[in-house]
């Protein structure tokens, strides 16, 4: 997709630095719930990540106000997609090991595009694809939802081979969205909804170059390329708050018709590299009210 260096009717956006503490909108009562979003963490054991995601999560649990839950965006071991099975046998041991014996905080995940296994030399081994990641993380489909002090949570499944199967894309596919849809259509009107995907829905990012353009690649995999039809979707049904994602490794805050987008950054930055261009090391931290409203905030632990 190619966009024009005149980008229209953004309803308003802004990218942001690493360390972010804002308002987005408040509600005048103490909140219901403190969500913390970690995305793109990348684990292996290698550029110190290990301890590195260690401080993170005894980061993450000294917050104060303390966090309810954790909110896990993908990309959770450094990439499967190009690694033997024992290499990923011991990335996910890894995993399990550290928020085992580190994280006494509940956990919800969605899939990233790291954790699926798609290598064409692989496509006969019985874990091809999600299932191994699936297996880890004990979900029986890639996408669910659930409900947590009077608000929805949806998690998407945002990660899809493009259809000559060589690489993925963003999207969610007609049966997801009709799941969506539904899943939207039965939530109480007056229940706010938030939603987490891997890829974004919208995002900002994808406009920043090295070089000076006057026109944009979007390529598929960085951003949905059904976006018109979600944003539709969410148009129709105002109790749609606030929509998290990763994928980027830069932090980034897009509203469009009153739902706020927010691209997280990364646990790993530039991979365990340190920053991802201006954006450090972090996670996000989201104060939800019964009201709907939310107070969120990039923290660079």
């Amino acid at each position: 997709m190619q966009r024009r260096s005149a980008i229209k009717n953004i309803g308003g956006l802004l990218l942001a630095p690493s360390i972010i503490k804002s308002t987005t909108l408040a509600g005048n009562n103490k909140p219901v719930l403190r969500v913390a979003h970690l995305t793109d963490i990348h684990l292996k054991d290698k550029f110190d990540a290990p301890a590195r995601f260690t401080r993170c999560l005894h980061h993450v649990q000294n917050l104060s106000p303390k966090a309810d839950l954790i909110m896990n965006g993908g990309d959770i071991v450094f990439d499967i997609n190009k690694e033997n099975i024992s290499t990923i046998n011991a990335q996910w041991k890894l995993t399990h090991d550290i928020m085992k014996s580190e994280c006494g905080l509940p956990v919800h995940y969605c899939l990233g595009n790291h954790d699926i296994w798609w290598s064409e030399n692989d496509k006969g081994q019985t874990f091809y694809g999600k299932k191994y990641s699936m297996g880890q993380l004990q979900l029986v489909k890639p996408y669910y939802s659930f409900i947590q002090a009077g608000w929805k949570f949806i998690i998407l499944d945002s990660v899809h081979l493009d259809i000559d199967n060589t690489w993925y894309i963003g999207k969610l596919g007609d049966e997801q969205f009709a799941w969506l849809q539904n899943e939207i259509e039965a939530t109480d009107a007056n229940m706010p909804i938030m939603i987490m995907s891997h890829i974004p829905i919208l995002t900002a990012t994808n406009l920043i170059e090295d070089d000076t353009v006057n026109r944009w690649t979007m390529l598929g995999g960085d951003m949905h390329t059904d976006n018109a039809k979600i944003i539709s979707l969410f148009y129709k049904h105002p109790n749609v708050k606030l929509c998290l994602a990763g994928h980027i490794h830069l932090r980034d805050k897009v509203v469009y018709n009153n739902v706020t987008y927010i691209c997280d950054g990364a646990v790993s930055g530039a991979w365990w590299e340190g920053n991802r261009r201006e954006t450090a090391p972090g996670y996000g931290v989201i104060d939800l009210f019964a009201d709907g409203s939310f107070n969120e905030q990039y923290v660079n632990y």
